[in-house]
């Protein structure tokens, strides 16, 4: 929202719609309960300096008085993960945004921000004090921490989480599968990549994508690879498998002969055909499917989907078409559905300190929470907006307000006036940029001044305090953001394997376990 919208909302307000601010409780009666709690109203509109600071303010109070709390089973959950998406992220896009509509950007608001539920989400994993994404991703998806690396197996689990009898966390998609919902996965990197492996493999090394990089000592205890257990979810003994699975990653699905890395001989691609599935490689065949395909498997690309800068859309659908492709279809069982959607890639624009594309990412990544929003009932879809861990990546420097906030910081004009002022000099005199990163690898030169042009330039790379070949995650907490039924339980710090309890909560499970008589209720 705007802030010229905020404005409207507040100037719109009566005072019998905001009487339901502040409460002061009454004294005790002598007998019997006390009396009701006398309420201050809400001013409908003010006049003066700071008339719209208050009214903004009285706006976003009157949303959060008139917030429902749904309470009744969810029928559907998507969990909604954009990787390394940190507060600094989060800020910087939803200033990016508004900026790209010709706003100064800071009144901006991304549209899951306004859903109102929110908690800060620690991050760690079981053996880590920054995380990985398996670790984080296992924790979302199966209830338990895990150690850095781990793709849904228990913390220190090893060779013996391999093999038909082997005891790992129960996935929430098997979960699902087990109980008949549909279930789809969707992501913009590899589809054996960490987060969306979480959702159907078990293996201690999240490196283990395709047969060819198994150890021999992996193999002689009952591993598999990643791609293969999708493919093994057909005839599983969680279900049939998911329902849709869109995403890159065609490589480890396919023969090196047919430009891929597999070397046991197997087209996977084909297994999923010959079991009954749909494939297809690229925008225009997913755009061609009828709404009847059946279990549609898109590979977009050889590895990660390209960046939303640099996607052609005629080759790639965009992270919002996948989604809302995925609803659509998923919203057809009338025993509901379970949805992970993972925009991946604004992770490997932060390691590669490419603000720039870190934020276009993002913004792609909103755009696809919002199509999801959009197509589905609040009072029966549980919505979950969260990241798996964060980046070291800064906002900095005093610019002044509406600074484009991938250039060079321009502070205030002293005079307290619009007027243009100079970039801010660095100790070294010369200027930098608003975003920055800690680690990272690419660092202030010795000579030379950056402008404005080369920082605004998609390519460029903002610079770190700390040289490392790839910048790295960050250890502080992460927001989750939530809409629908239990939402409300998304609220203050809490620890990221309890998302995974809200979604089961929601569901009416007592956790991701195998449906049993009497053991699943709306409330445990």
């Amino acid at each position: 929202m705007t802030f010229r919208a905020l404005l409207a909302a507040a100037s719109g307000l009566s005072l019998a719609a905001c009487s339901t601010l502040a409460t002061t409780p009454a004294p005790d009666a002598p007998d019997g309960p006390p009396p009701a709690r006398t309420l201050a109203p809400i001013a409908a509109s003010h006049e003066g300096p700071g008339a719209d600071w208050r009214q903004i303010a009285d706006a976003e109070i009157t949303a959060r008085l008139n917030r429902p709390q749904r309470e009744g089973q969810a029928r559907n959950v998507i969990l909604f993960v954009a990787d390394g998406m940190s507060l600094a992220t989060i800020t910087a896009s939803r200033i990016l945004d508004g900026q790209q509509r010709g706003e100064t950007g800071e009144e901006n608001y991304l549209p899951f921000e306004e859903w109102g539920h929110s908690a800060l989400i620690k991050t760690y994993n079981e053996n880590a004090q920054v995380a990985d994404s398996a670790g984080t991703a296992t924790a979302l998806l199966t209830g338990v921490k895990s150690h850095i690396g781990a793709i849904s197996v228990y913390a220190r689990q090893t060779l013996d989480s391999c093999g038909p009898d082997a005891d790992v966390p129960m996935t929430t998609l098997e979960a699902a599968e087990s109980r008949g919902l549909s279930t789809g996965i969707v992501s913009t990197a590899r589809i054996t990549h960490a987060t969306p492996a979480t959702a159907y493999a078990h293996v201690p090394l999240r490196d283990w994508e395709v047969d060819a990089v198994l150890p021999e000592a992996a193999v002689a205890a009952g591993c598999t690879d990643i791609a293969s257990q999708l493919i093994a979810t057909l005839d599983g003994p969680y279900g049939d498998g998911p329902e849709l699975v869109l995403g890159g990653g065609r490589a480890a699905f396919l023969t090196a002969d047919a430009g891929g890395q597999r070397q046991d001989g197997r087209d996977l691609t084909s297994e999923w055909v010959a079991a009954g599935g749909s494939y297809v490689e690229d925008a225009a065949g997913l755009r061609a499917l009828p709404l009847d395909a059946p279990r549609p498997l898109g590979l977009f690309s050889r590895s990660h989907m390209a960046y939303e800068h640099d996607r052609i859309d005629a080759e790639e659908p965009s992270v919002e078409e996948m989604t809302r492709f995925a609803v659509e279809r998923l919203s057809r069982d009338e025993d509901g559905f379970f949805l992970l959607v993972e925009s991946g890639r604004v992770d490997h624009a932060h390691h590669g300190s490419n603000a720039h594309r870190a934020l276009t990412d993002a913004l792609a990544f909103s755009r696809a929470v919002e199509a999801a929003a959009e197509m589905t009932d609040p009072d029966e879809t549980l919505i979950l907006v969260t990241a798996d861990h964060g980046h070291v990546f800064s906002i900095a420097g005093y610019p002044r307000r509406g600074n484009p906030i991938l250039g060079l910081v321009h502070p205030p004009a002293p005079d307290l006036t619009d007027d243009p002022t100079p970039p801010s000099p660095a100790q070294d005199g010369r200027p930098y940029t608003t975003l920055g990163y800690y680690t990272g690898p690419h660092q202030r030169p010795e000579e030379g001044a950056l402008t404005q042009e080369q920082a605004l330039d998609p390519d460029y790379r903002q610079e770190s305090a700390v040289p490392m070949g790839s910048e790295t995650h960050s250890g502080e907490d992460v927001i989750a953001f939530a809409r629908g039924p239990w939402a409300h339980l998304v609220d203050g710090t809490m620890e990221q394997n309890t998302l995974n309890r809200i979604i089961t909560f929601a569901y009416g499970w007592p956790g991701n376990t195998p449906p049993e008589t009497g053991a699943d209720a709306a409330a445990d």
